[in-house]
């Protein structure tokens, strides 16, 4: 509790700060209380109104199938937060293990990761989805196997470089020599000392995997359809772009608004708790 307090009174002079905290609690909010904030059914078809503009009874508009572009956009940022939240916990769980297992492991434990860290990170993420959505099909599962794939790596390969820089230290080898096993180390002296920077570069990854989500749905290899989302918005809206405009707008709004909001509380973050992390990455 009172290292909550400590985040939020240093927060009071981060302006920047501030300003991605009220962003972040606005996207959040908007997803755990979607369903009361809708003003129309998501899925609810009204052809006779088809590609409306915003009124007062639609405001962002209609889409292509009379569907409130409000409501879904709305009920969009359910499956990117509950994405985002899913996969960044997944990749941050396996690259802290793999990591920590690589940078104090044996050599031929961390020359295996490498190699899968490697190997992973060396196939595009749009490739990679084709081929797991040719051999899976498109679904919200695909989606986040992608993004985990993709993504712990990047977690691994930080780990591993700052459990090999902890693991020299006095404090660490006084323990070995008291009869320390690997657990213990790893768990009570490595752990606590990286676990901190590295929630920080999560909250600042939670953006981009939200865009990947967004991205492999605006393909149409992600959520499907009458799923709302917003890379669903955007790709009902791109076809229709010269006329009606306001469907890829509002649906690119929130992801704008993401992405301002947890990359600036993220960078304010790192800047008052760890200010070397920023040379480090």
């Amino acid at each position: 509790m009172n290292r909550i307090k400590e985040i939020f009174f240093r927060l009071r002079n981060e302006p920047m700060g501030i300003f991605g905290l009220v962003l972040v609690l606005l996207v959040v909010v908007c997803a755990v209380f979607a369903p009361f904030l809708v003003t129309h059914d998501p899925n609810a078809l009204d052809i006779a109104h088809r590609l409306g503009g915003p009124s007062a009874d639609h405001w962002m508009g209609t889409d292509q199938l009379g569907r409130d572009v409000f409501s879904r956009v709305v009920m969009g940022s359910r499956i990117a937060v509950w994405v985002a939240l899913v996969t960044v916990s997944l990749s941050l769980g396996i690259g802290l293990v793999l990591g920590m297992m690589a940078g104090y492991g044996p050599k031929w434990l961390d020359s295996g990761l490498l190699l899968l860290f490697d190997t992973l990170r060396s196939f595009p993420t749009i490739m990679f989805a084709l081929a797991l959505v040719t051999v899976f099909g498109p679904s919200l599962q695909t989606v986040i196997i992608v993004i985990v794939a993709t993504t712990f790596p990047v977690y691994g390969r930080m780990v591993r470089t700052q459990t090999q820089a902890l693991a020299g230290n006095e404090f660490i080898v006084a323990e070995e020599a008291m009869g320390a096993g690997m657990m213990r180390v790893l768990g009570v002296h490595i752990l606590p000392n990286i676990v901190g920077p590295l929630f920080i570069v999560a909250s600042m990854d939670i953006p981009v995997v939200i865009t990947i989500e967004a991205g492999l749905s605006f393909l149409g290899v992600g959520v499907r359809p009458p799923t709302p989302s917003w890379g669903a918005i955007l790709n009902d809206g791109y076809a229709y772009i010269r006329n009606t405009p306001w469907i890829i707008i509002f649906g690119g709004i929130p992801l704008i608004v993401t992405t301002l909001g947890f990359t600036f509380l993220g960078e304010s973050m790192r800047d008052m708790f760890d200010p070397k992390l920023r040379k480090d990455l």
